[in-house]
């Protein structure tokens, strides 16, 4: 089988400083026709698990469902046009200190555009931010304010698609957030927002904390804060706020098996993930269903090419075992990391589907949440599944810090 992760050719600028040098390389994506092929001869070949009667999705994926998914992955779904859809914004690769980071990087027609990084989070990645792309750097075409206009920076994060695979241990948020940081310095923004949601909520909140001079803001549709006391997550609590946070704890309790297993052996489930595409489409839609306010039917949230293109990103790179291995770094017993503190003015928007959702009072004497924004629609993967709701309220909060 082919190498799934083409590697850049072409050098452009290199910094370098008392931290190290990051080097910055063009980059598309090229997927081969051999790993096409590779993918639908696995796909024929998937040995289906067994199905109880009238299961639905009690158990997880149902059989019937992924068989259609995976039917369409192999005869119907266009990755090419996917690929050229992604190559249409210009990308790179930097290498922060041996660290691999891939990401889009899309000016601005218009002069003053503020810089701002784009953050997915698991199991996305950046093409769930394709629609978004064009309505934030260009606004003036799309029916927008120009003097909303964006430069965008839209990295994958370490370990996940077109960064491949990470190379050694100790990759958690804050070393993520030193080298986000050190791209955009590269890049030549001294000054710029972030935004981002699941870890990139985490990674927005840390570049802030990292270099408040550098960043007068930052936005998130989740927030990577907890209770001040673990052990009694719901004191001080009343009402909706109770309400709220024994409903997030009730999924911490019930629903989070994969996040059990990805911050402890994440290696012994994803090579299953590797070897099989159907079990790869399985262990992500499953998410992007639970994860949506769209009452149980995933694909009236998104469409199938949708699915399959972020599920393909994965398989295509190889990515589902360095992807969980975040949660090991950042999450596991005895490796979690402090959650991030800062002052830096924070705006946060509530999308109804989202299932980790926290109380206000858990922010406090963590983040300044200036802004607190409920959302009339939209989940977990909001930029994907409302992209218009999420360019608007993006466009909003961030007028007071140009």
């Amino acid at each position: 089988m082919t190498t799934r992760v083409p590697l850049p050719t072409q050098a452009t600028p290199t910094a370098t400083g008392s931290a190290g040098t990051c080097a910055v390389e063009p980059f598309t994506v090229a997927v081969s026709q051999a790993d096409l092929d590779d993918l639908r001869d696995r796909l024929a070949r998937t040995r289906w698990a067994d199905e109880l009667p009238g299961a639905g999705w009690d158990y997880g994926t149902p059989v019937s469902y992924l068989r259609e998914l995976c039917a369409y992955w192999a005869d119907g779904f266009d990755w090419p046009a996917a690929q050229t859809r992604l190559n249409s914004w210009p990308q790179a690769v930097a290498t922060v200190d041996g660290l691999r980071v891939h990401f889009l990087h899309v000016r601005s027609p218009e002069p003053d555009a503020l810089p701002m990084i784009l953050t997915h989070g698991w199991p996305g990645s950046v093409a769930e931010f394709l629609d978004v792309i064009g309505p934030l750097t260009d606004p003036r075409a799309h029916g927008g304010d120009p003097a909303d206009a964006f430069h965008l920076v839209v990295p994958s994060l370490p370990g996940f698609g077109f960064s491949g695979p990470t190379t050694r241990r100790g990759v958690h948020g804050r070393v993520i957030a030193d080298a986000f940081g050190r791209i955009m310095a590269t890049l030549g923004y001294d000054r710029y927002v972030a935004q981002g949601g699941d870890i990139g909520a985490l990674i927005s909140a840390l570049l802030a904390e990292r270099d408040p001079a550098a960043v007068p803001a930052f936005h998130l549709n989740l927030l990577p804060v907890g209770p001040a006391d673990p052990t009694n997550p719901f004191a001080g609590l009343d009402g909706e706020d109770l309400a709220l946070a024994q409903r997030t704890f009730g999924f911490l309790a019930h629903d989070a098996g994969y996040w059990r297993i990805q911050e402890t052996r994440p290696q012994t489930v994803t090579t299953g993930l590797l070897d099989s595409p159907a079990a790869q489409a399985a262990w992500i839609v499953e998410k992007f269903r639970a994860w949506t306010d769209c009452d149980g039917d995933v694909e009236s949230a998104f469409t199938r090419d949708q699915l399959l293109t972020n599920i393909s990103v994965y398989w295509f790179t190889a990515t589902a075992n360095s992807s969980a291995r975040f949660y090991y770094e950042n999450n596991g017993p005895g490796r979690a990391q402090e959650l991030p503190r800062t002052d830096v003015p924070c705006g946060y928007a509530e999308f109804p589907g989202e299932h980790f959702r926290m109380p206000r009072a858990y922010a406090e004497g963590r983040l300044n949440v200036v802004s607190w924004q409920p959302m009339a629609r939209g989940g977990h993967f909001a930029a994907l599944q409302v992209p218009d709701l999420y360019v608007d309220e993006i466009r909003r909060f961030f007028r007071d810090y140009r």
